[in-house]
């Protein structure tokens, strides 16, 4: 795969190292890859929300463990060491973002855990004591008895939330950190026809 971003290309950007996986972008100038109602400057653009999802869903299809790299293939050639570095410092700032984001949502998500787990247990808590009592002062009485285990049952039910964050909410939060924190760190080239010089 490599040798065809080799083959007949005007190259420039950061060297692509063995054993990678090349994402291959095709545009015909670079500001397509970019938002264009972001009037941030140009390395501190965010990408464009097709850009984007292309660059994200494949990189989600190879393995976890494969270095990642990007390949943008240009049209023409004005200005290609100066955008290649440009560009690379722009989807590093970019994806490096969406990590930081990423683990945030991470961190509220546990103190989120942390707060529905303390609810969780004094309602649960409450529950028992509130069934207990209930059931004491109609002993011998079934109805008694079912309103106990009624609340018992509420009370467990109010604890579904913390066992579902702390056992799966968090996974796809962390391996999307993850994955943003690998195409942040990912070399940028960008090919152009060498004919087109």
């Amino acid at each position: 795969m490599k040798s065809s971003i080799y083959r007949d290309n005007e190259v420039a950007g950061c060297p692509i190292p063995p054993k990678c996986e090349i994402i291959e972008i095709r545009l015909s100038e670079l500001r397509q890859i970019f938002n264009r109602m972001d009037p941030s400057p140009f390395q501190e653009k965010d990408l464009d929300p097709r850009a984007e999802e292309f660059i994200v869903g494949w990189a989600r299809e190879v393995s976890r463990n494969a270095p990642l790299a990007l390949s943008v293939h240009l049209d023409r050639t004005e200005g290609l060491r100066e955008e290649a570095a440009l560009l690379r410092k722009s989807i590093k700032e970019f994806f490096s973002n969406r990590a930081l984001v990423s683990r945030r949502k991470l961190r509220h998500l546990f103190r989120v855990g942390r707060t529905s787990l303390i609810v969780g247990l004094a309602f649960l808590a409450a529950c028992v004591v509130a069934g207990d009592l209930i059931a004491k002062a109609m002993s011998g009485n079934r109805l008694g008895e079912i309103l106990r285990e009624s609340l018992l049952i509420g009370g467990w039910v109010a604890m579904w939330r913390p066992p579902e964050i702390f056992l799966y909410n968090w996974w796809p939060i962390r391996d999307e950190a993850r994955l943003y924190d690998r195409l942040g760190a990912m070399p940028v080239w960008i090919a152009c026809p060498s004919g087109q010089r």
